[in-house]
């Protein structure tokens, strides 16, 4: 069973910094993709960044410039820094992780932290 567990989130001043750790357990395989999702009371989900396995990372405009997702292969951890955090960043941070093999797809998901950025 693939387990995901996000950490780093808390409550940080606009223009601070934080960074979300992702560990995952229970792959043997190393996952295709990884990233960081978002979503604040009264919306959607949406795609923060994420990071393919050879390396190419996407970020949503809103955050570029801003975040950086990298991921430790070995580990099949991935990380999110979060430099310059605005009030509009405050969103429960959800881990993904994509797994392809052969014909089947597994989208797995972590429990989410919670991000809030209030002065």
């Amino acid at each position: 069973q693939v387990h995901l567990a996000e950490s780093g989130g808390g409550l940080v001043r606009p223009g601070g910094s934080l960074r979300l750790s992702c560990v995952t357990s229970g792959s043997r395989h190393r996952f295709n993709a990884m990233g960081w999702y978002r979503q604040a009371p009264g919306k959607e989900r949406e795609l923060v960044a994420e990071i393919k396995d050879g390396g190419i990372a996407n970020y949503a405009d809103s955050v570029k410039g801003r975040f950086t997702i990298s991921r430790h292969n070995t580990l099949n951890t991935v990380y999110l820094q979060m430099n310059s955090l605005k009030p509009a960043d405050t969103a429960v941070y959800f881990c993904h992780a994509l797994l392809k093999i052969r014909e089947n797809t597994g989208n797995y998901w972590g429990q989410g932290t919670q991000v809030t950025v209030s002065s």
